[in-house]
């Protein structure tokens, strides 16, 4: 059992007997903790107290200090459904206006990603529609998709920038990012990723748009609070690894945590800088080395696959997981939704996809979309895991066993969510609360 020991079980009792109550407690939970030790972290018939936004108590329900009713508020029966913290999706472009079908479309012809480029698609098409649309329009479809995730069971997402290449809309994707996480009852951690792509007007001065990128459209994010980490895209068709260092120079100058694209088309150094900057993440990695998994390894930097990319580009290199896991280097799956590549708000069906396609097991895979996602996104130290004294983000679902998550193809069997200790979704009533919530 999780708890508080002999001390702090004696403690609650007595509160409970002079009437001080938690805000709500959950009972009858299968709760995948996804704490190390024990497959899934799994406690069978466990309960879970919540006061203040935190996780107060968890444990056997046996062990409780006293009868429910006597301890919450609210009591709420999981009816021996598994519970697991609330998912983390950490890594997506979400912020963006219209859809992808003609690259789709390209690509259902045999057509491949330069094919795209050459049609005025892909991440430059998707950029030039997003400079042009009100920012209304995009704040409205993103929000489309969120709560999408949200249904999902996401309570913490990233939200990268990149969907514009230019100062005023690379700030107002990151503005509307800000304004999801203060509407939506989900945590948001907005990237800079000006470097996603050659912005065309610096498409023959690379090294200017990088000291554009630097010394411009960072400070600016800096100063209106828009920005919690920077990535890029580090590659032969996008920026070198000297012009991604440069730019991580600004972005650690700033304080500011760095993650990257790295090695999905090729091995090209690009995990070796992320890793030398003891960045968050390297995302992808089809192509990556063992020298980078063990830079990767001693730098605490994490493994971000992205199956969906794989799927829709048809890609048939996969990422070296048997090395990943040999030289002890986390893992992490996340949605990657973006209309060009991965187009999905759907974390079960990247954690199959990441079963299926990648090898992981069905616990790798929910620890990918707790644990290890939380991690990628630096904050493994507040939600991730079901442990006392975390934010209370929990996710209920239609299942009585936690390896079920991954196990069906594009299913949603989320039945419940709960955003710091509010009950913010509920599948028989598929709406949630709109109303400002703060982020934990």
């Amino acid at each position: 059992m999780q708890g508080w020991g002999d001390a702090g079980l004696t403690a609650l009792a007595a509160a409970a007997s002079l009437g001080a109550m938690w805000d709500s407690l959950w009972i009858n939970a299968r709760l995948a903790t996804m704490t190390a030790g024990t497959p899934f972290g799994l406690i069978d018939r466990g309960a879970v107290g919540l006061s203040a936004g935190r996780i107060v108590w968890l444990g056997d329900m046996v062990a409780l200090p006293a009868a429910p009713v006597a301890l919450a508020r609210v009591v709420h029966d999981a009816h021996s459904k598994v519970m697991t913290p609330g998912l983390v999706d950490c890594h997506t472009h979400i912020v963006y206006v219209g859809d992808g079908l003609s690259d789709f479309e390209i690509l259902t012809r045999g057509g491949t990603r330069a094919d795209m480029l050459a049609a005025g698609g892909g991440i430059l098409g998707l950029a030039m529609r997003t400079r042009r649309a009100e920012p209304e329009r995009i704040a409205a479809e993103s929000r489309k998709r969120v709560a999408r995730l949200v249904a999902a069971g996401v309570t913490t997402m990233e939200s990268k920038s990149g969907a514009g290449l230019d100062l005023e809309t690379e700030l107002t994707t990151m503005r509307i990012s800000r304004q999801l996480g203060r509407e939506l009852p989900l945590t948001v951690v907005s990237t800079y990723l000006g470097a996603h792509a050659i912005a065309p007007e610096y498409r023959d001065r690379l090294d200017d748009y990088v000291e554009f990128m630097a010394r411009t459209v960072l400070p600016a994010a800096m100063r209106e609070g828009l920005v919690d980490a920077v990535d890029g895209f580090c590659d032969a068709w996008g920026y070198s690894p000297q012009q991604m260092t440069r730019l991580f120079e600004a972005a650690t100058a700033h304080g500011l945590p760095v993650k990257l694209h790295a090695e999905q088309y090729r091995d090209f150094g690009a995990a070796e800088v992320v890793a030398r900057f003891r960045g968050l993440s390297a995302d992808h990695l089809e192509y990556i080395g063992e020298p980078a998994i063990r830079a990767m390894a001693e730098a605490g930097t994490v493994a971000t696959l992205l199956p969906g990319a794989n799927w829709t580009l048809g890609e048939t290199k996969r990422p070296p997981v048997a090395l990943l896991r040999r030289h002890g280097v986390p893992i992490a799956l996340a949605t990657n939704c973006n209309p060009v590549s991965s187009p999905t708000t759907s974390p079960t069906m990247m954690m199959n996809m990441g079963c299926r396609m990648f090898g992981l097991t069905t616990e790798e895979a929910l620890a990918a979309f707790t644990r290890v996602g939380a991690q990628a996104l630096g904050l493994q130290a507040s939600r991730g895991t079901i442990e006392i004294g975390k934010v209370a983000d929990l996710a209920l679902w239609d299942v009585e066993k936690p390896g079920e998550l991954a196990a069906s193809i594009a299913d949603n069997p989320c039945l419940a969510v709960i955003k710091g200790g509010t009950v913010i979704y509920r599948a028989s009533e598929p709406s949630f609360e709109a109303a400002t919530h703060g982020q934990a």
